[in-house]
């Protein structure tokens, strides 16, 4: 794991499964696991989720944009998984 992705007071890193069509898709292509962050841009208090708006604020700066459509704000599980036995540390709502 490269020095600037860790954390001084956490040891463990997440992984996250997605079960989004286009992230299954990369992923299976690719063979082997992606690294990835939120977008949260600067002066932004909120991490961007209108594809819309990302395209019109980043398409001049980044190679690629794939518009995979609105997905909002997703809630996510948390399953801890550094014990022997797994324990769910955030459960996302069903709603």
């Amino acid at each position: 794991m490269p020095r600037r992705l860790l954390q001084e007071k956490r040891k463990t890193i997440g992984m996250r499964v997605p079960s989004n069509p286009i992230a299954q898709a990369l992923l299976e292509t690719l063979g082997e696991p992606m690294l990835s962050t939120s977008l949260m841009l600067p002066g932004s208090d909120f991490t961007e989720s209108d594809p819309e708006e990302i395209k019109d604020r980043l398409e001049k700066v980044v190679d690629l944009i794939i518009h995979g459509g609105f997905l909002g704000q997703q809630p996510t599980t948390v399953i801890d998984l550094t014990e022997d036995t797994p324990w769910c540390c955030a459960k996302a709502s069903a709603t």
